[in-house]
Order: structure tokens, then C-alpha cells, then sequence
């Protein structure tokens, strides 16, 4: 049985609660996944997928279906704590072959610094696997720069969701994922 997805979408979500899952269940909701049963799968971007609107995607899902996503989640109730989750994506030229995908999750860092560095993960990761060369010690705009003039990586992207934990003892979750859709 071969399974490659040939659709996915991004989505993200923050919840708050006083008890820890249900904060997470609030964050599903919010991404629009909670009705879904989700298998965690690992950083690979099939060939010839397509990244389609989340409203699309979740449309053609019914709620109880096993689905596949990459998800990142970070959860506190640490007053004042920021808590962040990032997925990057990372696209080769040809779309024969595969790309990449990261999750990130941390604390004290703001949405698009979280964001940033889950979309250089995934940029790395491509640009190793198809030989193009990088300093990893220049900055993301600098590697970026450089990987787009190569002609190998077509796009790279992310989406990320950070929250802060108010001190009322309750919990908060983010959640930013990746869902395969069909």
C-alpha cells in the first residue's frame, strides 16, 4: 500500500484552560484539527504535493479521519512565559523530487524569530540533501538570499503561533502544523 499525499495545508492555534490537555484541544480547534484523528509523521515534503488553503483542505477531511501532520506544540503556565511552535517548509525546483519539513518549538521567542528559524531548518535540510552550498553560520536572510539564487530551492516558507501565559494559573498551548489532506 503506497500512501503520498499529493495535498496538505498550514494552520496554527493558541488555547488557554486551566488543565494542560484541554488547552491543547483548545489550540486544535482553533487550527480547525481537533476533529481529526492525527498521526504524527516526520519532516518529508512529497514530491509533486501541493500546499492548498486550510478552509480547502479541512473540507474534503471527515471528522474522525486518521490524518497525517506534521505538528509542533509548546505548551506553559509559567506566568509571563512565551511559548512559541513553528513549522518551516522548504521546496525544491523540481518538483519530482522531495522537500522538507521542520517543527520548532521553544520558549521566549516572538513569532517571526520562532518562524525564521523553523523555515531555515527546513531550508537546511533541502539544501544539504541537494548539495547546494551554505555557510551555516551567515544569517537566514543571507543563506536565503543564496539558496533562491541557486535556482535548487523554489520556496521556503512558515507558519508560526507564539501566546503568553497570563499568571492565572492557566494553561497555554500553540500549535502550528502541516496536515496531508489527500
Amino acid at each position: 500500500m503506497q500512501m503520498v499525499p499529493r495535498r496538505a495545508f498550514l494552520t496554527k492555534g493558541i488555547g488557554r484552560h486551566k488543565e494542560k490537555l484541554t488547552s491543547f484541544e483548545e489550540a486544535l480547534r482553533e487550527a480547525g484539527i481537533a476533529q481529526y484523528n492525527l498521526v504524527y509523521v516526520s519532516s518529508i515534503f512529497p514530491p509533486h504535493c501541493e500546499i492548498v488553503p486550510a478552509d480547502e483542505g479541512i473540507r474534503v477531511l471527515q471528522p474522525g479521519q486518521i490524518v497525517f501532520a506534521v505538528v509542533a506544540r509548546e505548551a506553559t503556565c509559567e506566568q509571563s512565559r512565551l511559548v512559541a511552535a513553528s513549522i518551516g517548509l522548504a521546496v525544491p525546483k523540481d518538483e519530482s523530487q522531495h522537500g522538507y519539513i521542520s517543527e520548532h518549538h521553544g520558549f521566549g521567542q516572538r513569532t517571526e524569530e520562532a518562524g525564521d528559524y523553523a523555515e531555515d531548518l527546513a531550508a537546511s535540510m533541502l539544501a544539504t540533501t541537494l548539495g547546494v552550498p551554505f555557510n551555516p553560520d551567515e544569517a537566514w536572510d543571507e543563506r536565503r538570499e543564496q539558496w533562491l539564487l541557486s535556482g535548487e530551492i523554489v520556496k521556503t516558507e512558515h507558519i508560526s503561533c507564539t501566546a503568553e501565559a497570563t499568571g492565572d494559573r492557566r494553561w497555554v498551548t500553540v500549535v502550528s502544523a502541516l496536515v496531508f489532506c489527500g
